[in-house]
């Protein structure tokens, strides 16, 4: 039987790996390493936050809620010193445009347009208030080219998403490492996202501890009936958040839109390493 998937997230699915797919490109990483930015947690911190200014790291820690402060405070503020935010703008644009051409170079250019055009028109209709990094990512100058249009579009898409999934977190009790635990105990393994956000092994299992004794988990480590369930709510939680921005859409526009991005998004899916941290489900319909 086909699970009915909430239509922010099944658009999610589709927009995400687009936006996604440049933290894994050589050409992401070129671009940051000519703009200053060695090392591609450099180019991730500094591509990130950059629409935000030469911010510290105690925002950063705040915004994208699930990397350990240490790992963060290891990118900034030093990271500005090599390269100031309109530099990293420029250089995350270049290297997403870059990418895309190559990803989508047999892909229908009216195509590529459309899934430009609407995924814009649905940025011109979101309301950003509470969500900081959409707002400083949809204030940003519209790129020259379709593929950066594609891809900054995109861009504030997910980051209003991932705001709204922060809030949905917050509300849940969940801190950043707790959030994590969870997500492996359901259907991710520990390896693909504890390295990857800096949380050390004390961190982790006393994150597990704390987790267990709410009820999320049991004592070793599994998820509990309890713990799906407030899983599913807050999953639904950021759904909703999500959702507005779509409840007003014609439905044709929208099979238009998800009709455009699907070749896109299988392209930029396909050019993710097997194994990352980005959360998208293994495999979606």
């Amino acid at each position: 039987m086909t699970e009915l998937v909430h239509p922010a997230r099944a658009l999610w699915w589709l927009f995400e790996p687009v936006h996604a797919v440049t933290y894994f490109s050589p050409e992401g990483r070129a671009a940051f390493e000519a703009a200053g930015l060695r090392g591609s947690w450099r180019g991730y911190f500094g591509g990130r936050s950059a629409p935000l200014g030469a911010v510290e790291a105690p925002p950063v820690i705040a915004a994208f809620f699930n990397f350990a402060p240490a790992m963060v405070e290891r990118a900034l503020p030093e990271l500005w010193k090599h390269a100031g935010p309109e530099a990293v703008l420029a250089a995350r644009i270049d290297g997403a445009s870059t990418t895309l051409a190559r990803l989508l170079e047999h892909v229908d250019p009216e195509q590529v347009e459309l899934a430009a055009d609407l995924l814009e028109r649905a940025v011109a209709r979101l309301d950003c208030a509470g969500r900081v990094l959409a707002a400083a990512n949809a204030v940003l100058p519209r790129p020259a080219g379709v593929h950066g249009r594609l891809w900054q579009a995109a861009t504030v898409m997910r980051e209003h998403r991932g705001d709204g999934h922060v809030a949905a977190l917050v509300s849940a009790g969940l801190d950043g490492c707790e959030a994590l635990v969870v997500r492996c105990a359901l259907d991710v393994r520990r390896e693909a996202l504890q390295p990857f956000r800096g949380w050390t092994d004390d961190e982790w299992d006393a994150a597990t501890a704390r987790l267990a004794e709410r009820g999320w988990l049991t004592e070793r480590g599994t998820i509990t009936e309890s713990g799906r369930i407030r899983h599913q709510a807050l999953e639904a939680a950021t759904d909703l958040a999500a959702a507005r921005v779509w409840e007003n859409h014609p439905r044709a526009e929208l099979d238009r839109l998800a009709a455009a991005l699907k070749p896109i998004s299988a392209l930029c899916r396909g050019a993710l390493p097997p194994v990352n941290p980005i959360g998208l489900p293994a495999s979606t319909t």
